[in-house]
């Protein structure tokens, strides 16, 4: 069957579902199971009062039970079990395993370091980008090219800086921007940046955080056209240069915006694969925690370290997705 035929039937079916399920979950509360009618018409219609709302809630509820919660309860499960031999328990067993790894630790420096660096980069950049291009006539043409990057994959960008970074022999063309203007420059011999290790993760980073400036840039932009005219005419008036009523006056007043920008780039870091994969495949020092686990679980076949990494990354996750949550509730009060 043709694909768009295909999508076609699955949103008729979807929807004529979805209709069917609200019409007849209603009309079974509101005939068969509290009819308002007879002596009791008055507390049936409160008590389906009282249940319609979860009616409504119930499909959204099923859907994260089976996509969200029974993952993660079958995640920590498989943790726990030695799954190369007859499933059986062994307790924290993989965790110590992988503990024992150097590996693990590798990943655990790497993702470490990937947390410095590109929220912090990303949510500069964004800032800066935010502010000048407000500054500008042709600021809004400036922010759809900042912003293009994150119409694209990472896998994609992923192969477009790999390119960048490409080597070639000395006596041929070099097609990698970065080594063409290295031997411009004068360099002798064409480098393979991906290969150097430590600043090899630096060169990962870079497409990360160029993607990322553009989410940083648009948030950032809207909270500083909230800020209140008043505040910055004020500090002209008092003689404040255009530093200090950066600093000073407006960055103060969007400070929470900057860390739900910041806490949002650190959580797509924590979760960094698809680069990684695509470029280095973890090799060279360049390992990390979501391609440790890819391999443990498709390369290795080990879905026992496997669910323990994935264990791992969910746990250094939690906390930022609470604080998050935590802190858009505050903001809504």
């Amino acid at each position: 069957m043709h694909p768009a035929i295909l999508g076609v039937i699955t949103i008729a079916v979807g929807v004529t579902g979805c209709v069917g399920y609200f019409y007849l979950s209603n009309l079974f509360l509101d005939k068969v199971l509290y009819p308002a009618k007879g002596p009791n018409a008055g507390r049936n219609i409160n008590r389906a009062n009282q249940i319609r709302p979860w009616l409504f809630l119930f499909p959204a509820l099923f859907a994260l039970s089976l996509y969200l919660a029974y993952p993660v309860f079958e995640t920590l499960r498989l943790s726990l079990l030695d799954t190369r031999s007859n499933n059986e328990f062994i307790g924290l067993g993989n965790y110590t395993q992988m503990f024992g790894e150097p590996k693990f630790w590798e990943s655990m420096r790497n993702n470490a370091l990937w947390l410095l660096v590109v929220p912090a980069a990303s949510t500069g950049f964004g800032l800066l980008a935010a502010q000048l291009t407000d500054r500008i006539k042709w600021g809004g043409i400036a922010k759809s090219l900042i912003f293009m990057p994150m119409a694209i994959s990472l896998v994609g960008a992923s192969v477009i800086w790999k390119l960048v970074y490409d080597a070639r022999p000395i006596e041929l063309e070099q097609i990698g921007v970065l080594n063409a203007l290295y031997i411009w420059f004068g360099g002798t011999d064409p480098q393979t940046w991906l290969t150097v290790p430590f600043w090899n993760n630096f060169f990962l980073m870079v497409v990360l955080i160029w993607i990322q400036t553009g989410f940083a840039m648009v948030i950032l932009s809207a909270a500083l056209r909230g800020i209140p005219e008043e505040t910055v005419e004020a500090a002209i008036v008092d003689g404040a240069n255009p530093f200090q009523i950066f600093f000073k006056i407006k960055v103060p007043q969007i400070k929470t915006t900057i860390l739900v920008v910041w806490t949002t780039i650190t959580i797509a870091v924590l979760k960094v694969f698809d680069i990684v994969f695509a470029m280095t495949n973890g090799q060279w020092e360049t390992q990390v925690l979501a391609n440790y686990m890819f391999d443990k679980l498709f390369r290795a076949n080990d879905w026992g370290m496997g669910s323990a990494s994935a264990m791992i990354i969910m746990l250094l996750v939690t906390p930022i997705l609470v604080w998050n949550v935590r802190n858009a509730r505050n903001e809504m009060k």
